[in-house]
Formats: structure tokens, C-alpha cells, sequence
């Protein structure tokens, strides 16, 4: 009698899932020792900043350098502050122009990039073209034809050339709240107006709820961009009492920078200090609002 026939055994196999796992782990892996060294890279300048704000003068431009600082002088910061320039008065007037062109950029841009993106109208393609192709003028190109029309509408030294363009709205903006508000499904504006629903309420109660990803990206570049903002100030801004921080932080440094390398860090971290606290409390919504804004449209 034949003997009975028997498989050969099967080479011993990891299990599907445990490939998986050790897939990802090696992914992991990868994307750390690629943003580890990245991060620290980019973290250095701003440690250096630190450790300059809290030393003495002497020390300061010691070989090898002194990363620690023994005494940590922490009153530097608060010398740097108040006892050179009035920085309060600077960060007071940064406030106001930075919160006012927020403001005016998320009302203006949603305004703006509803009517293109969920609106009915002949040759609306076309002027949303022309507001892409601002985008492609330099900064530089229009500097002197706003010079021109603020000086003869009487606004220098003021901070109406800084405060009323951002309410008649931004391209940049108005092209990254289109691209969100096009992804949002048109069957909700439908059945909002089947319930007797106006555009603007439609808007408001529906696009910009399902927005906040958009919006909170508008919200930090526009405070980057505003708080950060030189030349427009050092243009149109002639008083003291009307200056901003990013112009106050260079005239310190002009005149007081070279003997005082300790306070003109401190004062540099506390100019940034505002905008890390904001990147980082909106981080999240910040990265999905431009993930969703690549996708959709």
C-alpha cells in the first residue's frame, strides 16, 4: 500500500500584521533621524539668543563659548525693555494694527472668496484670475504708486496706510478660503436655501463653522505677517508714539546694540515671544488648514 502523500512544510513566515508594525516602525525611524537633526539645527540660533540674553557683557564673546551662563542675569530682560526705548508703547501699537488687519483680512478675504467660490455670476473665473495675477507683482513694484496715493490722501504718519488695505482684502487669502469653502459639498447650501436661508446666512451659520482649519491659518499668517512688518512702518510712520515694534527693535539696534548685545537679545526674544505663542497654540488647526486647502478645489 502506497504510503499517503504529505505537504512539504512551509517556510516559517512573519505574520501580516507583524510586518506591518516593523513597516512602520522602520518609517518612524527614518522620519526622526531626518527632522531630529533638523529641528536642532534650526533650534540653535534661537538657544544662542537665550544663553546671550542672560549673560554678562564679558562673557559674551568667550572662546569656546559659554552656553550656560554663570550668573544667569534674567534682569536683562526686563533692563532691555524699559530702560532704553518705550517698548510698551511700541507693543501697544503693534497690538492694535496686528489685531485690526486680522480682523479686517478674515472679514474681507471670507467676503471675497465665498462669492468666488460658492456664488453664480458671468466673468467670475476671469477676475479671480486677475486676483492671482496681483500676486505675481512684487512687493517692490507698488511701494511707490501707494506712496504716491496715501501722501496725496494726506495719511502719512499715520497708521492708515498700514490698517485700511488689509480690509479690501488679500489675494493670498482670498485664494486659500476659495480653495476650502470649493471643498465643502454644495448639497448643504442647497438645502439651506430650500429652508428660506440668505447667502450671507449661509455663510455665516455654514461656511465658516466648517472653516476653521482656513480661518485659523488667515489668523497666523496674517499675525506673522503683521507683527513682522518693516517697511511699510519705516515709510509711512514718522512719530515715535506711532512706531511698531519691528521698526523699534532696529533703532535699538542702531544705537544701542553694539555695547548692549545682551539686552538687544532679551528685547529680540520678547519681539518673538508673541508670535511662537500664537504658531504654536494653532499649530494643529495651521497644518490641517493647509492640507485640506492643497486637496480640495
Amino acid at each position: 500500500m502506497a504510503p499517503p502523500l504529505t505537504r512539504p512544510p512551509l517556510p516559517h513566515t512573519q505574520p501580516w500584521h507583524q510586518k506591518r508594525s516593523v513597516r512602520k516602525g522602520a518609517h518612524a525611524a527614518l522620519v526622526y533621524a531626518l527632522a531630529v537633526p533638523g529641528a536642532i539645527l534650526f533650534t540653535i540660533p534661537l538657544l544662542w539668543m537665550l544663553s546671550t540674553a542672560l549673560k554678562e557683557p564679558k562673557q559674551i564673546f568667550l572662546f569656546p563659548p559659554e552656553w550656560i551662563p554663570d550668573p544667569l542675569l534674567w534682569g536683562n530682560f526686563v533692563a532691555g525693555w524699559n530702560d532704553f526705548l518705550p517698548f510698551n508703547t511700541f507693543l501697544a501699537n503693534s497690538l492694535i494694527i496686528t489685531v485690526s488687519n486680522i480682523v479686517g483680512n478674515l472679514i474681507s478675504c471670507s467676503l471675497a472668496a465665498f462669492a468666488f467660490a460658492r456664488l453664480r455670476a458671468r466673468g467670475k473665473n476671469l477676475l479671480f484670475l486677475l486676483v492671482l495675477g496681483t500676486m505675481l507683482l512684487p512687493q517692490e513694484v507698488t511701494v511707490i504708486p501707494q506712496y504716491v496715493l496715501f501722501t496725496r490722501l494726506g495719511w502719512n504718519d499715520s497708521w492708515l496706510p498700514l490698517m485700511v488695505p488689509p480690509w479690501f482684502g488679500w489675494p493670498f487669502f482670498i485664494f486659500l478660503l476659495r480653495q476650502f469653502f470649493m471643498g465643502i459639498p454644495r448639497e448643504l447650501d442647497e438645502a439651506a436655501r430650500l429652508d428660506g436661508a440668505s447667502s450671507g446666512r449661509i455663510l455665516w451659520n455654514l461656511i465658516l463653522p466648517l472653516s476653521k482649519p482656513a480661518l485659523a491659518t488667515v489668523v497666523i499668517f496674517g499675525f506673522i505677517g503683521n507683527w513682522n512688518n518693516f517697511l511699510y512702518p519705516l515709510i509711512y510712520i514718522r512719530s515715535m508714539d506711532k512706531q511698531v515694534l519691528a521698526v523699534a527693535l532696529n533703532m535699538f539696534r542702531g544705537a544701542y546694540g553694539n555695547a548692549n548685545y545682551q539686552y538687544m537679545m532679551a528685547v529680540s526674544l520678547l519681539v518673538l515671544l508673541p508670535v511662537l505663542v500664537v504658531f504654536f497654540l494653532g499649530q494643529r488647526l495651521f497644518v490641517r488648514g493647509i492640507a485640506l486647502t492643497g486637496i480640495k478645489g
